[in-house]
């Protein structure tokens, strides 16, 4: 789960283009005006083109957070 961490975090800082004083590790949906709901969908392709996964409309929904992201991500690649 550590290197999934750590690649969806590169992921999430290329993605919504985000600073190095960014937490993202407690980051939040809406939390920062990069991940708005076009930044949503940016991070959604992002994910699964690194991850080589495909998210669900749910999960797609769901995903409100970098640790959600996380677990979602590590529970797809198990499958």
């Amino acid at each position: 789960m550590a290197d999934v961490a750590g690649k969806l975090r590169e992921v999430f800082v290329e993605a919504l283009d985000l600073d190095a004083e960014v937490d993202v590790e407690n980051l939040k949906y809406r939390d920062i005006e990069a991940w708005d709901s076009v930044g949503h969908m940016a991070l959604v392709a992002a994910i699964e083109d690194e991850f080589d996964v495909e998210f669900d409309t749910d999960q797609v929904i769901d995903m409100s957070s970098f640790k959600v992201a996380v677990d979602m991500v590590t529970d797809l690649q198990s499958k």
